[in-house]
């Protein structure tokens, strides 16, 4: 049975302890990727975004230097709640998470030799990136209804993840691309 609430009206605005407390978990779960989890905490559990604006503004903090879920994190908390939102969302995002870099830090210096642990490391790979396909068909569901959306897609995918591209010299031709696509379909 499918509970996906992502189709559920729209969440009021969240308040600075929503965005920090929603951050933070995701900090604290989100070990091997951020973005898998962020798109259920923000477009299915919170609802802060639809499953299409979520996809629209992780296209943009793509393009922008940093990390995309850092990125994301401040773009969400400043569209709510400004420059505080994006710093209550930014801190949630790196709070909890912080410490417990550096506490597992200190004990894999301790245990990096171990075969058991390098053998956990190959399972937590393996498990990050059951969890980044998994959100890249979610993110694609939205886009499949939009054949211009697949113009500006398909090329963007062939370039990096199969041409190995560089990223930025890829987005700013895709940017161009989309931007006369959008033109002649309207």
């Amino acid at each position: 049975m499918n509970h996906d609430t992502s189709a559920a009206s729209p969440a009021p605005p969240p308040g600075l302890a929503a965005l920090f407390l929603g951050f933070l978990n995701l900090g604290f779960i989100s070990f091997g990727g951020a973005l898998p989890h962020a798109r259920r905490i923000v477009v299915e559990n919170r609802r802060w975004l639809t499953p299409a604006e979520f996809t629209d503004l992780l296209g943009l903090c793509q393009f922008l230097p940093g990390g995309n879920i850092i990125n994301l994190s401040v773009a969400i908390g400043m569209r709510y709640r400004g420059l505080s939102g994006a710093l209550a969302a930014l801190l949630g995002l790196i709070a909890g998470p912080s410490i417990v870099v550096i506490a597992l830090g200190v004990l894999y210096e301790h245990t990096q030799n171990d075969l058991h642990v390098k053998h956990l490391f190959a399972g937590l790979a393996a498990a990050a990136a059951g969890l980044l396909v998994a959100m890249s068909l979610k993110i694609l569901v939205p886009l499949r209804r939009s054949p211009v959306a697949a113009i500006i897609a398909v090329p963007g995918f062939i370039a990096i993840a199969i041409m190995h591209f560089p990223l930025l010299p890829t987005m700013l031709v895709l940017t161009a691309l989309s931007i006369v696509v959008a033109v002649r379909a309207a």
